[in-house]
């Protein structure tokens, strides 16, 4: 009975340590996505050649000098005989966002980058994967980047700290009245709860209401603190909650954003006036109807 009772708690033991070693499909995908750069990081070809699928297709997008689009045509052979020639160190992709979608056993993965050349900056732009999953693994088969040299990541960038700053410039866009930058960073779907009951905003509806505002000098200045962010498994979507100092008093925002082509986007965003549950009872007195 002891041995059974024993056997029990191994076989539950193993089966838990089992369980959260396991990692998700995205996760995987991830680990190749890094395993290739940390090998041509330190110019291990044979490495990278192993997580490259035996069809694999490599291209790169952009503008010529006219501004005409173009598609160049890369090698696999050529890469990796670039990676093998440099010294470990010379070459240096660095990644700041990731955005992996699955669907088994296919994987898309969107990841922003900046290309340091013995450390100098020399291009910057988005890898485009393809990736299937083989009997040995997640393989790169296709990968499309963009490049061009302006508007590059360079400091050190988690995905994090990209959407901190990116819902730090929508709040500093509204309190500049730059109303561009403020609607452009709204999916056009996008909605936008203000503290009144009646303010329910479609982005473009929001748009024309608030056209007095962006007529000024700053819309409103809202500055945020204490924010915390959560993101979905694939990383394509982050939801947020935070504190904004406003005229109003202390208030709360909460906010929805996707990632899409390339960039993040807000799809909902619901603006609270925060109120002390020992001020409730006078608050409802105060919003009672005659």
């Amino acid at each position: 009975m002891r041995f059974l009772l024993l056997l029990l708690i191994f076989t539950l033991t193993t089966s838990a340590l089992r369980s959260q070693t396991t990692m998700s499909d995205e996760e995987e995908v991830a680990l190749v996505i890094k395993a290739l750069f940390d090998g041509m990081r330190t110019a291990d070809s044979t490495t990278v050649a192993a997580l490259l699928h035996p069809d694999i297709r490599m291209q790169s997008v952009g503008y010529d000098k006219e501004g005409k689009p173009y598609m160049q045509q890369g090698s696999s052979q050529r890469w990796l005989q670039s990676i093998a020639s440099f010294p470990a160190g010379a070459l240096d992709e660095r990644l700041y966002s990731q955005v992996i979608e699955v669907d088994l056993p296919l994987a898309t993965a969107w990841t922003e980058y900046s290309f340091f050349l013995n450390g100098e900056l020399s291009h910057c732009g988005t890898n485009a994967f393809q990736m299937v999953k083989t009997a040995e693994g997640w393989k790169v088969h296709q990968v499309t980047d963009t490049r061009r040299k302006e508007n590059c990541t360079v400091e050190e960038r988690s995905l994090a700290d990209s959407v901190h700053a990116f819902v730090d410039a929508w709040h500093v866009a509204a309190a500049e009245a730059d109303e561009d930058t403020f609607f452009g960073s709204m999916s056009e779907d996008g909605i936008y709860l203000g503290t009144d009951a009646t303010e329910r905003w479609p982005r473009d509806t929001f748009h024309v209401w608030a056209q007095f505002a962006f007529d000024r000098e700053s819309a409103w200045a809202f500055k945020p603190y204490d924010r915390q962010l959560y993101f979905s498994d694939n990383n394509k979507y982050v939801w947020w909650e935070e504190m904004l100092e406003t005229w109003m008093g202390p208030c709360r925002g909460s906010g929805v954003a996707h990632f899409e082509n390339g960039r993040w986007l807000i799809k909902h965003y619901d603006l609270a006036v925060t109120i002390d549950n020992d001020k409730i009872e006078g608050f409802i007195e105060l919003t009672k109807e005659e």
